[in-house]
């Protein structure tokens, strides 16, 4: 069976800056803020959560259907999809924009700061969940904030279990709205910064949240991740990379890992080792979809 990936197809500009941010930025003049960084490094990428979700569980050997909508710059990531054997035809494309495009800066500690530019993703919402996708899992990642909505609706009326992935597009919603997308999910994956600010806008601690699904996952980083269930906390320590190169991606590297597990049946722990284990091989490559995987998965 396969795996339903809610979210967007982008083009990734990705940028390296051989400082620290840090020591760039004056923090008492913020209010006048006008920086400018160097930036010897600068390569262009696919990328975009479904995309690099996608990427991430074909690469482990599961079926992956991204739902997404290109924009009138599209071929090339069409092509791509094809290349790559994963299908197409939950993929939309409309003509009056250009394909979403992030733009990325890292530092030296593998700080980033990303403009992003939405265009089609905003239309995302025109793809429906249909009753009889034939898909065993799903996921929602960050979208167009209509096509989320949507989408995790449509995922409840079709019975059909999914992790609500909120990343980047959490502070577009207010607590009733991720209250209710909790409510509607089998699981939940967030890191620290987003876990935070999931419970300050529901009101709920990570304990209280992870009662109301089968399981809640936190990711740390280098520190690993926090798997929740049933209000008990686990710990699932990382994986050390061969070496630290490019952190773009590495969420979503860990998300694909996970949707493979839960394709399988697997506890939710196991499902976290997994991604743990394909987010250091993420992170020793650039860009978020050029790793390839030393082990198949048992």
């Amino acid at each position: 069976m396969a795996a339903l990936i809610c979210g967007s197809l982008a083009f990734d500009t990705i940028m390296t800056f051989e400082g620290r941010f840090a020591e760039q930025i004056l923090p008492d003049q913020l209010h006048i803020l006008n920086v400018s960084f160097l930036v010897p490094s600068l390569r262009r990428d696919f990328g975009g959560c479904a995309g690099n979700i996608a990427y991430s569980l074909k690469l482990l050997g599961g079926e992956p259907l991204p739902m997404a909508m290109l924009g009138s710059d599209g071929a090339e990531y069409l092509q791509r999809l094809e290349t790559l054997g994963i299908s197409r035809r939950h993929v939309g494309q409309v003509q009056d924009t250009y394909t979403a495009q992030a733009m990325i800066m890292t530092d030296r500690d593998n700080n980033q700061i990303t403009a992003f530019h939405p265009g089609a993703m905003m239309q995302a919402h025109a793809n429906r969940i249909e009753r009889d996708a034939g898909v065993k899992v799903g996921i929602i990642s960050p979208d167009g904030r209509d096509a989320m909505l949507q989408h995790a609706a449509q995922f409840v009326a079709a019975g059909i279990p999914f992790v609500f992935d909120p990343g980047q597009g959490l502070p577009m919603f207010n607590g009733e709205e991720l209250t209710r997308f909790v409510e509607q999910a089998t699981w939940v994956t967030v890191n620290d910064y987003e876990g935070k600010m999931l419970c300050d806008r529901t009101g709920m601690t990570l304990e209280e949240l992870s009662r109301k699904v089968q399981g809640l996952v936190v990711t740390l980083g280098a520190e690993g991740c926090e798997v929740w269930v049933g209000g008990a906390r686990t710990h699932v320590p990382a994986v050390a990379p061969a070496q630290v190169v490019d952190p773009t991606g590495c969420g979503d590297a860990w998300r694909g890992a996970l949707l493979f597990g839960l394709e399988k049946g697997w506890p939710l722990v196991r499902c976290a080792e997994l991604g743990n284990r394909v987010g250091a091989l993420k992170i020793a490559q650039r860009g978020p979809q050029n790793y390839t995987l030393d082990f198949q998965p048992q």
